[in-house]
């Protein structure tokens, strides 16, 4: 990515400039978040290895003598990328110039690491009183257990989900993705651009805070309550919604299909279609059905197990159900869906040539939808250190001692 023209792409965070100090996942995700709407971000690796993820695979790709994780691309496009010593004279000046004019620096060390480099919060805002500082550590950065070290899938079970998660409650399952990392990304990002608007009124810069348990536990949303209202300890049951029947996975002639009958009217309509009584006893009310759900599930499977899954899945079109299948990640890069909605993105990768990525989850629009705004144009994760001469060479510094690509 040129450093001479930041500004390039556009998008709603143009002009802005993110120093993004973390690894692995959580704040390279908020990091790519504010990358993709316009704002420079210059990642900050340490020399020779990089980001954590540059070694975590398989899958790697590309020439064998510099084989390119595909861990590290899935959350570090359109950054530019940067080595540095922070332990050395010359890679806290780097920094501190960074940070001079930076908007944004985003960090997800442990309590304390940033303190023991010269940086601390306090330090980082005499250097730039209108510096937004992210934080995202694992447990919280204060509290009896806030210097444990947060990985995701520890997360998962710490904060409850894989209690959750499972065909029942014997089976505790991690979700199949970093959920604990990616939910803090998105809340880091989501607090910097609070922040960020927080700062044209004050005209100074703050800290935001937020870990991979605030993030899990910020997403229980009606088991939470269950618990801390209903006095219920939630369990895992599945593939099937714990408070509306029927919702879930259900087996079919030659496959399965998903359904949602989320209220009494659709319940009325399902019924009709499928021949059975919706006021039948116990299954008058979705409190019935949810009371009296192995029931359903066995009655549904019974009018679906006539059915092949396409043939299924027309039928509940045509009576208004929400209804799907459940794809393998192939079948979703490839769904004509997907790509209407500019959710697979093609980039040019120095080694690899022209890949494809999955995309950003915003679009924008002009007033009255006039026209799309969407930032289209996107850079490929960078190279380690693919843009430390250039970034020297802005900032009116020279070449460090180790030399530069």
């Amino acid at each position: 990515m040129s450093t001479a023209n930041e500004d390039r792409r556009g998008g709603p965070l143009a002009g802005h400039l993110v120093v993004d100090l973390s690894r692995a996942l959580a704040g390279p995700h908020a990091g790519m978040m504010l990358a993709d709407l316009g704002a420079r971000v210059i990642k900050v690796e340490n020399p020779g290895t990089g980001d954590d993820t540059r070694g975590w695979g398989p899958p790697f790709v590309g020439p064998e003598d510099d084989l390119q994780s595909t861990y590290f691309m899935s959350c570090n496009r359109n950054k530019e990328s940067i080595s540095l010593d922070l332990k050395s004279d010359d890679g806290k000046e780097v920094l501190r110039s960074l940070l001079e004019r930076a908007d944004v620096v985003i960090e997800n060390f442990r309590p304390g690491v940033m303190d023991r480099l010269g940086f601390s919060t306090a330090a980082m805002h005499e250097l730039n009183p209108r510096l937004v500082i992210l934080s995202i550590t694992g447990f919280g950065h204060d509290g009896p257990e806030s210097q444990r070290s947060g990985y995701d899938q520890i997360l998962q079970g710490e904060a409850g989900l894989m209690s959750l998660t499972g065909s029942g409650p014997d089976d505790p399952q991690r979700v199949g993705v970093p959920i604990a990392d990616l939910l803090s990304g998105m809340n880091g990002a989501f607090g910097v651009l609070a922040a960020l608007v927080d700062r044209d009124r004050t005209r100074r810069g703050q800290i935001v805070r937020t870990s991979l348990l605030a993030s899990l536990i910020g997403v229980h949303a009606f088991q939470g309550t269950r618990t801390t209202v209903a006095g219920e300890v939630p369990q895992a049951q599945g593939n099937h919604h714990p408070s509306i029947a029927p919702y879930g996975l259900f087996a079919c002639r030659d496959g399965s299909v998903q359904i949602s009958v989320g209220s009494e009217k659709l319940w009325v309509s399902f019924a009709a279609a499928f021949g059975l009584d919706p006021a039948a006893a116990g299954f008058a009310s979705n409190a019935d059905r949810v009371r009296n759900r192995a029931a359903v599930i066995a009655a549904v499977e019974r009018v679906f197990a006539g059915y092949g899954a396409a043939e299924l899945l027309a039928k509940l079109n045509d009576a208004g159900i929400p209804a799907g299948k459940v794809r393998s990640l192939d079948e979703v890069y490839a769904w004509e869906q997907v790509a209407s909605q500019g959710l697979v993105v093609d980039v040019e990768h120095p080694l690899l040539g022209k890949v494809s990525l999955p995309g950003p989850p915003l679009r924008f629009f002009a007033s009255g939808d006039a026209a799309e705004t969407t930032v289209t144009a996107h850079d490929a994760p960078p190279l380690l250190d693919e843009d430390g001469q250039s970034i020297r060479e802005w900032l009116g510094m020279a070449a460090s001692v180790a030399g530069v690509k």
